[in-house]
């Protein structure tokens, strides 16, 4: 089985990759990144060396590249996590998110066609269905939920996913989706506030939150996520749309204060900061498609995922102190520029 793994040096991406090599170490995993500032090669440091692995430095947009990888390692699986993914990004940048976001897995899709695959699957966001009221908690997404987006960045991952259903329906291309809620753990992009408020903490900086910290997010552990990837695309029904969720919301102050009680540091840090524009009050996710039909659910509790977590960063903090600096840029020519 050869897979390509779209946006593998990003976070999500990568730890794909790990749990896939790990889970079947029989397959050969291609792994196909941009490398923009939130794709990070030295995250794949550690499976570099796997004779089952290869990574190519190639933009899922230019499609004479693409199809080129195509043709030369004839994929059965495509699992596109490649996007522009950073909702103040796309606030101050629409394009670019909407030519990786929209284009690009217009062009991946044209490449399955073309070459002939078992199944296209697209990484997409709970983002797509908008946002929940604070005071109805009894409100979750479904499969079902219309799709109603607040930011540039939902908007190209609703067309996305628009654009993969439409070419399943057209072109009987055997697709899946799943839209996931926020995830959380190793190798996440310093930007993302967990990240962000560990490696401030660590430093003694301030810790910026949005508004009144009163956003509702639903956090998963990314293993649990890669795990519900692992079986739609063995097992999940072509044409279909699985939400997976973690049943684990919190209020974005609260996820702060937890780490400032985990890290010993004063919740004097904590600064409020002007809300973002359009943000979308509270997620949450109903997975009962997914574990109904596939067993899914969610493993790890937060508690024990938000530790491995903070000590993750606490023993990897050349890592992240190398992505702060921006360092971290100069690996893949470190690693490639001379070959």
């Amino acid at each position: 089985m050869n897979i390509i793994v779209t946006g593998g040096a990003g976070f999500i991406g990568s730890n794909f990759i790990f749990y896939m090599l790990k889970k079947h170490p029989q397959y050969r995993i291609i792994c196909l990144d941009k490398l923009t500032y939130a794709g990070n090669l030295s995250t794949l440091s550690s499976v570099m060396d796997n004779p089952q692995f290869r990574f190519v430095k190639l933009d899922i947009c230019d499609r004479n590249a693409v199809y080129d990888l195509f043709e030369e390692e004839n994929p059965d699986i495509i699992v596109n996590f490649a996007a522009e993914s950073h909702v103040d990004r796309s606030i101050e940048e629409p394009e670019i998110f909407l030519n990786t976001n929209i284009i690009g897995t217009a062009v991946l899709m044209d490449a399955c066609r073309k070459y002939g695959i078992q199944r296209y699957h697209q990484v997409s966001t709970d983002e797509v269905y908008g946002d929940l009221p604070l005071d109805r908690p009894d409100l979750f997404f479904t499969e079902e939920t219309p799709i109603h987006t607040s930011s540039p960045y939902s908007s190209s991952k609703a067309s996305a996913d628009l654009l993969v259903l439409a070419y399943y329906r057209t072109y009987g291309l055997p697709v899946s989706i799943s839209r996931c809620s926020n995830n959380y753990g190793p190798y996440q992009f310093p930007e993302k506030l967990i990240p962000l408020i560990i490696a401030n903490c660590l430093n003694d900086k301030s810790l910026p939150v949005y508004g009144e910290g009163l956003n509702v997010r639903d956090w998963l552990y990314v293993d649990d996520h890669c795990k519900a990837i692992d079986l739609i695309i063995h097992k999940g029904r072509i044409g279909e749309v699985y939400n997976v969720g973690g049943h684990n919301e919190m209020k974005n102050i609260d996820i702060v204060k937890i780490m400032c009680e985990a890290l010993g540091k004063s919740e004097n840090l904590i600064t409020y900061v002007a809300d973002r524009k359009g943000h979308d009050m509270r997620y949450a996710i109903d997975p009962t498609k997914i574990h109904d039909e596939l067993g899914w659910l969610p493993e790890t509790k937060f508690e024990d995922g938000i530790q491995k977590t903070i000590q993750w960063y606490l023993d990897n903090r050349q890592w992240w102190e190398t992505i702060i600096s921006g360092e971290y840029q100069n690996y893949y020519e470190s690693m490639y520029g001379d070959r």
